[in-house]
């Protein structure tokens, strides 16, 4: 329900809604293009890069469901400028600090307050519309979510080239001032089911995506067989498993299993998750190739991603528009990530200390449209067969299992490149880099074959969006 009638403007809703999730999606990647300068500047290791940016996924994943419930319970509205509120006083701590443990610290306070955004801006945005313009203002908003996490590359490197480092944590304070009066006077406090949090499995499931995670990181520096590896393998494996068998006994999970049934959500969010591994453990490799070999500086590597950055602004909302309720979520999903995975190895394929721009551009351009295929889509089939009261616990999940594809994607690709002897010079780069990013070529190619599982035709989707 929702505290009390609203007539806003459509854009203005959508505007509402959509402006600090892009401020969420943004961080994702803003920091990539300012990696080698935070790298001088604060003295940090290759290993303290990677957690810059997998702090702020695993904060982001471990606590979006629990978001999700928080807003269900209290009002969503409530929460989600809680959440603004947070990620925008974190987003100042992250450009005064000057260690890199300090920034490490802050981006999962970003991270805290980044997951309250994700899932109650859809769901309040669903929430906010009539079903006939359901669908396309769900492609809008993936198409800005697509945006955010799309020129993170581009706004960072102009910021850090234009300005300082900072200056990408900086301009997140203004958005937040901007966003909370906006949101407070456009949305509606919904509420959802009201039922008590899930200490247990927040914790259960945090603890374990980060144990393996961290086992990850640490495998090629300390042994994959060393005990310090297999016991954060191992145990955050256990814990997982631990979180599955809580989260289906207790009488109010964070993450009900019961959502599972429905054959969309699942393959929705298996999708998602290995979609998020592949394209986003690439970028991470592939921008910083264009700075530590080619030289670029952060402005000029982000102009040149930007074949790649800008088309989902345009592709994502189109499919949301015309393809989605013409085809449903199968076709733009599977031909998306097929277009994603063939951009990726011609990457990798041509990537070397010289390779002309010219020849980059074919295959970024292909990415872009891949990329735009996917986003509005994989949200529509995430919610399809979900009841209204569900809305935030659905689309929580599949925000929480695409950061955790996020962060394991980069985890697991960064193992790949320093295993294969990859280091942050000119000359040590390449060889591990294409390794790195085929294995996320390859992975895209899986994910193509799983989506041929969604809803295809216009009848299996009647009714239901």
């Amino acid at each position: 329900m929702a505290s009390r009638p609203r007539s806003r403007p459509l854009w203005l809703v959508i505007a509402a809604a959509s402006l600090p999730m892009f401020m969420g999606t943004l961080d994702n990647l803003v920091v990539t293009n300012a990696l080698p300068v935070i790298a001088r500047d604060l003295s940090a290791n290759i290993d303290e890069l990677e957690w810059v940016i997998n702090a702020y996924a695993l904060a982001f994943a471990s606590f979006i469901l629990t978001a999700a419930a928080l807003g269900d319970r209290f009002g969503r509205r409530t929460f989600f400028v809680i959440g603004i509120a947070l990620f925008t006083v974190a987003s100042a701590f992250s450009a005064l600090s000057s260690e890199p443990w300090q920034l490490i610290t802050a981006r999962v306070f970003q991270g805290i307050g980044a997951a309250a955004l994700m899932p109650l801006s859809l769901t309040m945005l669903a929430g906010s519309v009539s079903a006939k313009a359901r669908p396309a203002a769900i492609g809008i908003w993936g198409g800005v979510s697509g945006l955010g996490v799309a020129l993170g590359p581009l706004i960072g490197g102009a910021v850090t080239q234009g300005w300082a480092w900072q200056g990408i944590f900086w301009i997140n304070v203004p958005v937040g001032i901007i966003a909370v009066p906006l949101v407070l006077w456009a949305l509606p406090n919904s509420f959802g089911a009201r039922v008590r949090g899930d200490l247990m499995g927040l914790v259960l499931a945090g603890i374990g995506v980060f144990g393996i995670v961290y086992g990850i990181v640490r495998g090629n520096d300390a042994g994959w067989s060393s005990a310090e590896v297999l016991t954060s393998l191992i145990g955050g494996g256990v814990l997982l498993v631990a979180f599955v068998v809580w989260e289906s006994r207790t009488a109010a999970p964070m993450l009900p299993l019961r959502l599972f049934r429905f054959p969309s959500f699942t393959i929705a969010n298996a999708v998602s998750v290995i979609f998020s591994f592949g394209i986003f453990g690439s970028i991470f490799i592939l921008i910083q190739f264009l700075q530590v070999v080619q030289g670029k500086n952060p402005l000029v590597a982000g102009e040149m991603t930007m074949p790649w950055t800008l088309l989902p602004l345009i592709v994502s909302p189109l499919t949301g528009f015309l393809l989605t309720p013409r085809f449903g979520p199968r076709m733009p999903v599977s031909v998306g990530l097929g277009l994603s995975a063939i951009a990726i190895g011609w990457l990798a394929w041509v990537m070397s200390p010289t390779v002309p721009y010219s020849h980059l551009v074919p295959p970024f351009v292909l990415a872009g449209i891949g990329m735009g295929l996917i986003f509005a889509p994989v949200a529509t089939a995430v919610l399809m067969d979900m009841p209204d009261p569900d809305h935030a616990k659905a689309s929580g999940a599949n925000a929480t299992l695409r950061e955790i594809g996020t962060a394991l994607g980069i985890a697991v690709l960064t193992a790949v490149f320093t295993g294969a002897g990859g280091q942050l010079t000119p000359t040590g780069y390449v060889d591990a880099a294409q390794k790195a990013v085929f294995v996320g070529a390859a992975v895209l190619a899986v994910a193509t074959f799983v989506a041929l599982g969604l809803p295809g035709r216009r009848r299996e989707l009647a009714g239901r969006v």
